[in-house]
């Protein structure tokens, strides 16, 4: 059972082959095998598990099981949950149990997936390796031939190691700056970041408002559309949630890619890139040609900037969004003599060093004297990289890029060196910034053995089309390979 994919899943549970009970106490299993190894986990809720489990047979049953019926899901901790704690991966939120439920994980809940637990991030989804957070480093399932131990990526690296060690079937994650398809990259597995307002942000704690997006991770193309399909739909809660109806995502994985027009940016050959990437980007975009897609040039002048961009805009918006945790209305509280030392000394204890350095960037360039030369300034050339995303799509139907410059990386191996940390956000940064749908495919293995994922852009609003050429190259790629630590498998 741990081997089925969601589709599978789903159709085995509707042919009363195996049971939602049944498939549920199998995952629970295998998280109490592998997560004291690995640490996906930070809350696991198996009771609860057990009963939407028993929900979900009884509505079958009645013949009355909505698109997820059963199906045993990892919710990152980001995510409120109503009655059940929610952490951000930090000390500050240690104690909070939120009164209600986030928009997307009630939208899975009333579709029938079962939660299995919060999944490990990094610290207020701050960090591409998911070694931020305060209740320990999350391990990748792969292995390197050296036997070094690996990050499974950030900030959703806790569902991505979840999903790729069989320990859930699918998965949340946000992304903010790739949070979601850099740890599917590096796991092997598939992650989409839908357009901004595509899925609601109510209840979702807050890191960059402007960026921030959920959307599913999970084991094929196809898995992460019928979760997508359950997440999406408007909010009148979040004023950014865009009112659009939600197509039929798993309809469109096997549409094919014949007669559309594929665009190749130059600008995402970079500097430092493993040579394993160029060679995968180039078996992609003669997949797609192959399959009767059109391979056409295109330019994205000012991806240069988004990283320098990005790491204006989104610590100036977390700076101002981690202001509401200051040891008074929820959360966390170290006493002080007087109500500044109580500011002082819970988040000088709550938060980690990556959460306090994000915001001090952020403080420094939304101060006075510095706001123009920096964050208004960033603002204007993100505008300039939305026009270069539209100026392509008036002349291509989607854009190929590699997800990541690397695969995984060992666990402490660029905790020294912010700067290198940040890098790995390079391919999937201009995304967020513009607003668009992007999501990872894995595709093949660098010469360790170890995953690499190519990634599909496309239109707002067009996650159609990105998941007809997300399709496309995974029946291509005929990715099979799976991590040596696994349920059922070895360790």
């Amino acid at each position: 059972m741990l081997d089925l994919t969601i589709a599978a899943a789903l159709d085995a549970l509707a042919a009363k082959k195996i049971s939602a009970v049944e498939l549920t106490d199998a995952h629970i299993a295998a998280i109490e095998t592998l997560n004291p190894r690995l640490n996906a986990f930070i809350t696991v809720t198996a009771d609860l598990a057990r009963e939407q489990a028993k929900a979900a047979d009884a509505a079958r049953q009645a013949g009355d099981a909505p698109a997820l019926s059963g199906i045993p899901i990892a919710m990152k901790d980001l995510f409120c949950t109503e009655g059940v704690r929610t952490t951000a991966g930090s000390n500050i939120l240690s104690p909070f149990v939120p009164p209600y439920e986030s928009t997307v994980s009630a939208r899975l809940k009333a579709a029938g997936a079962v939660m299995l637990g919060k999944a490990n991030l990094d610290e207020f989804a701050m960090g591409s390796s998911n070694i931020t957070s305060a209740y320990g480093v999350v391990e990748n399932p792969w292995q390197r031939d050296d036997g070094a131990k690996l990050v499974p990526g950030g900030s959703s690296g806790g569902s991505a190691a979840a999903v790729a060690a069989r320990m859930a079937m699918g998965a949340t994650g946000t992304d903010t700056g790739g949070s979601i398809r850099q740890p599917a990259s590096f796991t092997g597995i598939a992650g989409i970041k839908p357009t901004y307002g595509r899925c609601s942000r109510f209840g979702i704690v807050a890191f960059a408002s402007s960026l921030d997006q959920a959307g599913p991770m999970a084991r094929t193309v196809e898995d992460c559309a019928i979760m997508l399909g359950a997440m999406s739909g408007f909010d009148e809660r979040d004023s950014t949630s865009a009112d659009r109806p939600v197509p039929d995502f798993r309809a469109a994985c096997a549409r094919g890619v014949k007669g559309l027009r594929i665009g190749i940016p130059s600008e995402y050959r970079v500097d430092g890139m493993a040579p394993e990437i160029e060679t995968l980007w180039q078996a992609g975009i003669d997949w797609l040609r192959q399959a009767g897609a059109e391979i056409v040039d295109v330019s994205l002048p000012h991806t240069k900037y988004g990283l320098p961009v990005y790491y204006i805009v989104a610590p100036a918006e977390a700076s101002s969004n981690l202001a509401r945790y200051d040891g008074v209305r929820f959360g966390a509280r170290v006493e002080g003599e007087d109500l500044i030392d109580l500011y002082e000394r819970t988040r000088a204890a709550g938060f980690g060093a990556e959460v306090k350095r994000r915001i001090m960037i952020g403080t420094y360039v939304l101060s006075a004297g510095y706001y123009d030369a920096y964050y208004l300034r960033a603002q204007k050339v993100r505008a300039l990289m939305l026009r270069d995303f539209n100026e392509a799509f008036a002349t291509v139907d989607a854009i190929l890029t590699p997800t990541a410059p690397s695969a995984a990386f060992a666990i402490g191996e660029k905790m020294d060196d912010p700067v290198t940390m940040y890098l790995n956000d390079v391919f999937t940064v201009p995304s967020n910034l513009a607003g668009v749908p992007a999501m990872s495919v894995p595709a093949g293995l660098d010469a360790r053995g170890l995953p690499l994922g190519l990634q599909v852009i496309g239109r707002h609003f067009d996650e159609e089309t990105v998941f007809a050429v997300a399709g496309a190259l995974e029946r291509a790629a005929a990715f099979s390979a799976r991590p040596a630590v696994r349920a059922g498998g070895t360790s």
